[in-house]
């Protein structure tokens, strides 16, 4: 049986059975056209091989795109209404049984999935899309790509390189887990209801290998958030309060990792900020 796709008038039937009005608290902007959707799917490069996991399927049309190329989906929703009824969607529109399990829970606190999934393929919510995004590549390993439809403004955010006027603790804490690049644009007419902002696909590939230990991570992300707390500053000042103190303590640690005291934090890469924890 083929998986077919939800439509506009079905999307906003099914949200009117279930009493849903998309809210700004939760994020919900529900994507209504079949050719977005499957544009995110061939973006991601899934196929019939993968399992995927999806955060926040709402209603199930980016759900439904991913599951038509014959790969196993995790959907993990917040809103108990929609977790309840997206198996019912996906047995009505083709899907065979044990394709899809639903994860009836906040994404930021899951911390297991069943399946060790590969591939994160979401349309995130504007509000904790990075949160999100950087739990999910610490916590579980086996995702080693995805693509990600988010605010343009985060997306540029995830995919800036050092001495961009974008770049900045995102940006740093996204390429500890590998490269992240910007992968299309997305109009805001496929919404509904409309946003007020636009959005842009983001891609992402982990690093075959571990960047470092997670204690190295942890380190290296206090330096990160310490540098853009007070990006303006120079470094040996931004960071004296975590590299011993003082201008003069950071300043040794800085050049023992071989980076200038005087540089700023928008001009590091992520591995200058571990060489910056290593020295520690």
């Amino acid at each position: 049986m083929t998986v077919t796709l939800l439509g506009p008038s079905e999307i906003r039937t099914l949200a009117a059975r279930l009493d849903v009005t998309p809210t700004k608290k939760l994020g919900q902007n529900f994507v209504v056209d079949a050719n977005t959707v499957r544009k995110i799917v061939h973006a991601a490069r899934v196929t019939s091989d993968d399992r995927v996991v999806e955060v926040g399927p709402g209603l199930g049309s980016l759900t439904l795109a991913i599951l038509e190329t014959g790969a196993t989906v995790t959907a993990v929703e917040i809103d108990h209404r929609l977790a309840a009824e997206l198996p019912a969607t996906a047995r009505a529109h083709g899907v065979p049984d044990g394709a899809l399990t639903v994860v009836d829970a906040d994404a930021l606190r899951v911390t297991e999935l069943p399946g060790d999934p590969r591939v994160l393929v979401a349309n995130l919510p504007y509000n904790v899309s990075v949160p999100v995004l950087l739990h999910f590549m610490e916590t579980f390993p086996t995702i080693d790509r995805g693509v990600v439809m988010v605010q343009a403004e985060v997306g540029e955010r995830l995919a800036a390189a050092p001495g961009s006027k974008v770049y900045g603790a995102p940006s740093a804490k996204a390429a500890w887990y590998g490269p992240w690049r910007l992968a299309g644009t997305v109009s805001r007419q496929v919404f509904w209801p409309v946003p007020n902002v636009d959005s842009v696909l983001v891609a992402f590939e982990r690093d075959p290998e571990p960047r470092g230990t997670e204690a190295e991570r942890e380190a290296t992300f206090r330096i990160v958030d310490a540098a853009f707390q007070q990006r303006r500053k120079m470094l040996r000042q931004a960071l004296s309060g975590v590299l011993g103190g003082s201008a003069a303590a950071a300043s040794e640690v800085l050049e023992r990792a071989g980076v200038e005291p005087t540089a700023r934090g928008e001009a590091l890469t992520i591995a200058d900020f571990h060489r910056i924890a290593r020295a520690l």
